[in-house]
Formats: C-alpha cells, structure tokens, sequence
C-alpha cells in the first residue's frame, strides 16, 4: 500500500502539510526534551539553595538534596514539559525539607546550622565571607520569620524570579493567592528589615 502525499488535490495529504507548515516553522526548532542527568546537572543548585531557605539544617543538605532528585527520578516520566521545570521541582523540594524539619524536631530539637559555611567557598577573601556570611544569616533570618506559606511565594517570586502563573503551579494555589501572599510577605519582610536596621541603630 503506498503511503499519503504531502501535496497535490484535497484531503489527508494536504491536511498534514498544512500542519507541519505550522508546527515546524524556519527558525524556530522545538526544543528537546530534558533528560533526568541534565536537570541534575543544571538544577542542583536550585535544590540545594532552596533547601537551605526553607529551613534544612546544613549537616542534612546532602542527604535533603539526594532524596529530592530519588523523587525526581522516580517521577520523572509525570513532568510535562510545557510546564515550569523549576516550579515542578520546588513542589518536591518543599515536601523534603518539610520532612527532614519534621524529623529534626524529633530527633535534634536542640540542634543548629552552621551559616558560615553555606558561604561560597570560593569568594576571594575574608572581608567578603565575612559580608555574605552576615547578609545570609540576615536573609534566612527574616524568611524564617515569615509564615511557610507566605515564604514560599516571595523566595520562587522575588529570589528565583519565578512569573506569578508558574508560583500558582510550583504551590497549588490559585492566582490571586499568589499575589495576596506576595504583597504580604513583601510588607512584612520591609517591617522586619526596618526592624532589624532600627535594632542596629540603637546599640552603643
């Protein structure tokens, strides 16, 4: 049996051509779908940032970020593509560092996080470790002054610069949530700065 043409006279041939012509513009290749070794490779440090803002001590980051890319692994096959990687992935990344907070609590209730060493090691010197050491303590120090669901909003929002559509999708919530929690928790982490600036102003 041989095969439908592409062209020439009316019906199937014709229909197909018309939607490739659409489908396959010049210029504008479909771009190829990611595999689980390049998300690991270009999202790790998304995982492991994230991780650490959303309250994961710094001993249990390694083994937080490794049970987030086994989720991501196992369910690797359910990501659609047309949606935001990124907020697929902080979905898993909030239920692993909400489990291993969980745990903690239990287990260490004393425990605590050594924010120095978060720093990136390959700053040039001292002075400058110094800087961003303290401004991360400030950072997570005022997120964690935020209700959950509030934090999570303004870190995918105004952090990892997320759109309002794909926070809606990261969280599950609706998009005026979104912009309600938003404009907040931008209210309150202005409060808690000017807080902190006016506490500083007052010491001898």
């Amino acid at each position: 049996m041989s095969e439908p043409t592409e062209s020439g006279g009316s019906g199937h041939g014709s229909d197909v051509s018309a939607a490739r012509c659409v489908d396959e513009t010049p210029g504008q290749p479909v771009p190829a779908a990611p595999t689980f070794d390049r998300v690991y490779a270009e999202q790790f440090e998304f995982v492991w940032r994230n991780l650490r803002r959303l309250g994961v001590a710094d001993a249990a980051l390694r083994d937080s970020a490794q049970e987030v890319f086994l989720v991501v692994h196992r369910r690797f096959a359910e990501y659609e593509a047309r949606g935001s990687l990124r907020a697929w992935l902080y979905s898993i990344v909030r239920r692993v560092a909400a489990d291993e907070r969980r745990w903690r609590r239990r287990k260490q209730p004393q425990s605590s996080e050594d924010v120095a060493q978060l720093v990136d090691t390959g700053a040039p010197g001292p002075e400058r470790q110094a800087i961003e050491s303290q401004s991360l303590r400030l950072l997570l120090s005022l997120l964690d002054q935020l209700e959950p669901e509030k934090r999570d909003v303004l870190v995918l929002s105004d952090i990892e610069g997320l759109s309002a559509p794909e926070v809606s999708a990261a969280l599950d919530v609706n998009l005026n949530t979104v912009y309600s929690r938003l404009r907040t928790a931008r209210q309150e982490m202005r409060a808690a700065l000017d807080r902190h600036r006016e506490h500083l102003g007052r010491k001898p």
